[in-house]
This record gives C-alpha cells, sequence and structure tokens, in this order.
C-alpha cells in the first residue's frame, strides 16, 4: 500500500542518515586520535578528548553506535602504543602485546558498552528528561574510559617490574590507592572537560534532530 511504501521509505532515509552520522563520528574519532585536536596540553598534564565522539555517539545515536564508536578508539590507542614514548605504555607493551590489547581495546569497549547501557535505561526511565541524560552519558564516558583502563592495567600488569617500582616508590601496595596516584588529578580535569563538550554538542544535535 501507498501507506506502508512511505513508511518503508522513511524507515531507509532514517538508517542512511544514521550510517551517515556514524560514519561522521568514526571520521572524527580518527581525525582526533591521529592528530593534536585529541589531545589538550595543560602544563604537565595531557588530557584525551577521545571519549568525546563515543558519549556523543551513545547518547544521540544509540549503544551500539557507541559501543562501535568505542572499538575504534581502542584499536587507535593500540595501534599507536606501538610507537608510543610514555614509559608506562612502553612497559605494558614489552610485557605483553595481548595484555596491552585487552586494555587498550578491551577496556574501551567496556566503555562504549557501559556508557550506551546507561544512556538507553535513562531514556526508558525518563524519556521526557534529555537533558539530563545528555549530562549522565557525558559524565559516564570518560570517568568509565579511566576506570576500566585502569582496573584491566592493574589486574594484568600490577606484578609486572614498572608497576611495583611505582609501588615502591609511591609506598601504595593497594592497587586503587596506586591508580589514583597516577591518574586521579589527570582523570577529574579529562571527565569535566569532556563532559562539558560532550554535553553540549550532544544536546544540540538532539535538539536539531527533534525539530528535523
Amino acid at each position: 500500500t501507498a501507506a506502508g511504501g512511505n513508511l518503508n521509505m522513511k524507515t531507509l532515509n532514517f538508517d542512511v542518515r544514521r550510517m551517515c552520522q556514524l560514519a561522521l563520528l568514526i571520521a572524527l574519532e580518527l581525525l582526533m586520535g591521529y592528530t593534536p585536536l585529541g589531545y589538550l596540553q595543560l602544563g604537565f598534564i595531557a588530557a584525551s578528548l577521545l571519549s568525546i565522539p563515543v558519549a556523543v555517539g551513545a547518547i544521540v545515536l544509540g549503544p551500539i553506535e557507541g559501543l562501535i564508536l568505542s572499538l575504534v578508539f581502542g584499536l587507535i590507542s593500540f595501534a599507536k602504543g606501538f610507537s608510543s614514548t610514555g614509559l608506562m605504555t612502553q612497559a605494558m607493551f614489552s610485557a605483553s602485546i595481548i595484555g596491552s590489547f585487552i586494555v587498550t581495546v578491551g577496556g574501551r569497549i567496556l566503555m562504549g558498552l557501559s556508557t550506551g547501557a546507561i544512556v538507553l535505561g535513562l531514556k526508558k526511565l525518563l524519556p521526557k528528561h534529555a537533558n539530563f541524560r545528555c549530562l549522565i552519558g557525558s559524565i559516564s564516558a570518560p570517568l568509565l574510559n579511566t576506570f576500566f583502563y585502569m582496573s584491566l592495567l592493574m589486574l594484568i600488569f600490577y606484578n609486572t617490574e614498572y608497576i611495583q617500582g611505582l609501588s615502591q616508590a609511591t609506598g601504595l601496595t593497594n592497587p586503587f590507592l596506586l591508580i589514583l596516584s597516577m591518574v586521579g588529578v589527570q582523570a577529574l580535569i579529562e571527565t569535566a572537560i569532556c563532559s562539558v563538550i560532550s554535553f553540549t554538542v550532544s544536546k544540540t544535535l538532539l535538539l536539531y534532530f527533534k525539530k528535523n
């Protein structure tokens, strides 16, 4: 019928639009990952902004798109790890390539899945509170990124010479306290910056898509 044809056409147009939006976010993730656009140097702290496209994708498009973007994020991180000059990354890749893959890629996938699940749950529980959903999703992505990355790092590499050296140097034998000493301030700064940008972008896009 004509009504059925119109419905199918609208569905097709919607799917094509979502694919194009996802492709743009993937391109943005790649651009940020391989250029200075994805990193903000604040004195001695280098804040990563790569969780922003993941958060925006999970909020605006959905959990599957958030998962795909987090996979791209993880693969970028893994690929760049081979040429990294960071002492911790060098130690990690020297100790175990498989373990490094689990930390860099697996941690980001868990971040994307969790952020998408949180946003989806809020959408079902509070369908009329889009701004709140944007806020929580924007905060969740960078926080979960740090949480899963560092948790897997400690789980897999805690007994390596580099981590044990840090533990002895700081006098901290508790892995949780050691994580806080390593990334505490940077994690807070990254979360603040990424949350503000992700919230602003996702809120704007949701308003735009609602009108169009």
